[in-house]
């Protein structure tokens, strides 16, 4: 069975980023299997879930200091397990859209929370509204709802939550 590594790293956003930390995985005979990138600010933030022999892991480990250094990112390095399969939750696709401002994704967050929901993926934008400008804002989630959870009583209740704090809102099954 394969050994599992969660990377980050995060560094100033310039071209060639990508092609040299997967360059670094791939030299140590690591396997990509996940991994989200993304520019915030002037900051390129990567995470990626690599698998391997143990001993690889440990070698690419050893050389996280001279990982830095080359790639001239901050890299977090956290051995992982896989998922067990035996979960036992639905899969839904939450869709948002307001007027930005401060609290929304904390908002959404702590519904969830609430309701013992998993939060499995989640992206945020910001843009200006189309003829007015005006700063908006645009959640996409993925959650796990557990399978004994009632889903027409939770989308009525996050209607409800939505309306309250004027967000446009989706929850739909994937």
């Amino acid at each position: 069975m394969a050994s599992q590594l969660v990377i980050s790293a995060l560094g100033a956003d310039r071209p060639g980023i990508v092609d040299a930390l997967s360059n670094a995985v791939y030299s140590q005979q690591l396997n990509i299997e996940d991994s989200r990138m993304t520019v915030l600010g002037g900051e390129f933030a990567i995470l990626l879930l690599v698998s391997g022999k143990a001993e690889d892991i440990d070698a690419f480990r050893a050389q996280q200091a001279r990982l830095q250094d080359a790639l001239q990112m901050q890299l977090m390095l956290k051995p992982t397990a896989p998922v067990p399969a035996d979960d036992n939750s639905l899969p839904y696709q939450v869709e948002v859209a307001a007027i930005d401002h401060p609290g929304i994704v904390r908002n959404l967050a702590s519904f969830f929370s609430n309701k013992q929901i998993n939060i499995v993926n989640l992206d945020t934008d910001r843009y200006a509204a189309p003829h007015t400008g005006s700063p908006m804002f645009a959640l996409h989630m993925t959650i796990g709802i557990p399978a004994d959870q009632p889903i027409a009583r939770l989308r009525e209740e996050f209607t409800r939550f939505c309306d309250e704090l004027n967000l446009d809102a989706e929850l739909h099954s994937i």
